[in-house]
């Protein structure tokens, strides 16, 4: 059973060959005026190598629903900031029950505070070392970032230029042929009005020739 391989066609321009654009700015206007008539229709199906959609955070509901609140320009939730209350019984004196929440809220935020503590120590003895560390780490990934840019500069420059020297090649073997071409097509209408000619010179002499005949 036959499988279709995919075509990696490539479909290059010659930017530095044909500067008809340039030479004559009529046709630039033609070409913006059509491509705005072609981008004014969008295309019933999309091209095969167009990916289709995506769905994102499809396995983080809490991403998900962040993205879409962010997409229906919902306002950010409000802090729930009752947690560092210490509400009293509502009613008094107080049920058992209500006294029993608001201890156990003072037991939580007390034990809230005492980690917030307990991470303020640790940052005082730890945090710089680790701001430091974590400094020359970004600073290594920025140099190399840079790096990696101006490796891809060079390589698009390299391209580019690649690219000029193949089409002035190329440009100059088309500009020879269009010449040869243009050269053959004259020689033909040459010889089509030489063939023109010769029948029309036939043909007087045939009539020459039958009229001679008819005087003797």
């Amino acid at each position: 059973m036959d499988v279709e391989q995919p075509q990696n066609d490539i479909f290059d321009s010659l930017p530095y060959y044909d500067d008809d654009l340039q030479k004559y700015p009529v046709l630039q206007q033609k070409v913006e005026h059509e491509l705005a008539k072609e981008l004014g229709k969008p295309p019933a199906t999309l091209h095969p190598r167009v990916p289709g959609d995506v769905e994102l955070f499809s396995d983080h509901p809490l991403l998900k629903a962040e993205l879409e609140r962010i997409e229906s320009h919902q306002p950010f939730p409000s802090l729930d900031s009752i947690r560092y209350q210490l509400p009293a019984p509502t009613s008094t004196p107080g049920t058992d029950e209500e006294w029993q929440d608001a201890i156990n809220n003072a037991r939580a935020q007390l034990e809230h505070q005492r980690i917030r503590q307990t991470n303020l120590t640790l940052l005082q003895t730890y945090g710089a070392n680790g701001y430091r560390i974590s400094n020359y780490v970004l600073e290594a990934t920025a140099k190399q970032t840079e790096q990696a840019l101006e490796e891809l500069k060079e390589l698009t420059v390299e391209v580019n230029r690649q690219r000029k020297n193949e089409q002035d090649r190329l440009g100059k073997q088309l500009t020879t042929l269009e010449t040869r071409w243009t050269e053959l097509i004259s020689n033909v209408l040459q010889i089509e009005m030489a063939n023109v000619a010769l029948d029309a010179e036939v043909n007087r002499l045939n009539k020459r020739e039958a009229s001679l005949a008819e005087i003797a």
